[in-house]
C-alpha cells in the first residue's frame, strides 16, 4: 500500500512540477516568425544551373528568402554537368551545415 502512495506521490509532484514549468515559461506568439535556417537549393535560369545556399525564415505568407550564397554556377552544356553538380551538392550542404552551426 505504500509503494502506491509514493507512486501517487511522485506522479503528482511531476504533474506539479510541468504545470509550473508551463506558467513560467512566456507564451509563443501565433504569428511569431520561426527561427532562421540555411538550406540548400538549385535555381535554373538563363542555360546555367545555379546550387546556392540560402537563408530562410517562415513569415506570414509563407518563406522568405534572406539572403543567399552561390556555391556554384554550372553552364547546362557542361560535358561534366553531372560531376560537378555533385560535387557542388555536397560543398553547398557542407557549407550550409556550418553556417547553422555558426548561427
Amino acid at each position: 500500500m505504500r509503494v502506491l502512495a509514493l507512486l501517487a506521490a511522485v506522479v503528482l509532484l511531476a504533474l506539479l512540477v510541468y504545470l509550473l514549468l508551463l506558467l513560467v515559461r512566456p507564451p509563443r506568439r501565433a504569428g511569431a516568425p520561426a527561427r532562421p535556417r540555411w538550406e540548400v537549393d538549385t535555381v535554373m535560369e538563363n542555360g546555367w544551373t545555379l546550387v546556392i545556399v540560402r537563408k530562410v525564415t517562415t513569415g506570414p505568407d509563407g518563406p522568405v528568402e534572406l539572403t543567399r550564397q552561390t556555391v556554384a554556377a554550372i553552364p547546362d552544356d557542361d560535358p561534366n554537368w553531372s560531376e560537378r553538380y555533385k560535387a557542388a551538392l555536397a560543398e553547398a550542404r557542407d557549407r550550409a551545415s556550418t553556417l547553422e552551426l555558426e548561427s
